[in-house]
């Protein structure tokens, strides 16, 4: 069983950077497809990021393609979200999740979710 930790949320300027950190526990996600996703007040959740197993192939939202960056560490069980150039329209709580097989945007095939942070940009 995998569970998902997420960390480095909080509330910071438009233009500011923040990054988060999505540590897994309970067995190794080293050959997991890794994903970020958000979900803003009266909105359904929304794809951000994913990555594979091998960091050999990423996806972004044309939103924040250019601007954030998803990586992961398989020796420390942790995938990250560099966020740079935020904006207020950034602001939502963001959720890492794990897939066993191949990479998708699609919200619905993510089994594993972590409890979500708040991240706000301030304008």
């Amino acid at each position: 069983q995998v569970q998902l930790v997420e960390s480095g949320g909080g509330l910071v300027q438009a233009g500011g950077s923040l990054r988060l950190s999505c540590a897994a526990s309970g067995r190794t996600v080293s050959r997991y497809t890794m994903g970020w996703f958000r979900q803003s007040p009266g909105k359904e959740r929304e794809f951000v990021a994913a990555i594979t197993w091998s960091s050999s192939s990423t996806y972004y939202a044309d939103s924040v393609k250019g601007r954030f960056t998803i990586s992961r560490d398989n020796a420390k069980n942790t995938v990250y979200l560099q966020m740079n150039s935020l904006k207020p329209e950034d602001t939502a709580v963001y959720y890492c999740a794990a897939r066993s097989v191949g990479i998708t945007t699609s919200t619905n095939a993510y089994s594993v979710w972590g409890q979500g942070l708040q991240v706000t940009v301030s304008s």
